[in-house]
């Protein structure tokens, strides 16, 4: 499991985790039933307290992706797999504005955002060809 943290983007860390990890079991490249790495393990790989991931987990387990099993681990849950188009398009709109608040700072309008978001868009689907 890939997870990477920014501390440029205005995200708190526990919610980059938490959102990765949505977006992982969305995409479907975490399937029910996979565990979780242990808080401890996952916070020396991001190299962050274990309380910060300790958070994400337990936001994870408060929206039914996960499961805790005490003394076994955290794994996801069977119900929380398929995640709802409404819950992709939130970790959208989180990324979208975090892009949004970047081009500001950058002074970079609208149309030019967008016009970065087509040529990577272009450029994504040529090299998936």
């Amino acid at each position: 499991m890939q997870i990477h943290i920014s501390t440029n983007d205005g995200v708190p860390i526990y919610l980059q985790i938490v959102n990765q990890i949505k977006y992982l079991v969305a995409a479907g490249r975490l399937g029910p039933g996979e565990e979780l790495p242990p808080i401890r393990v996952l916070a020396e790989q991001l190299l962050i307290n274990p309380n910060t991931v300790a958070r994400a987990y337990l936001e994870l387990e408060r929206a039914g992706i996960v499961l805790k099993r005490h003394g076994s681990g955290t794994y996801i849950s069977d119900a929380g797999s398929p995640l709802a188009r409404r819950e992709r398009l939130k970790i959208l709109h989180q990324r979208a504005d975090a892009l949004l608040a970047e081009a500001s700072h950058l002074g970079v309008d609208l149309p030019g955002v967008l016009d970065l978001l087509k040529e990577r868009d272009h450029n994504i689907n040529r090299s998936n060809k």
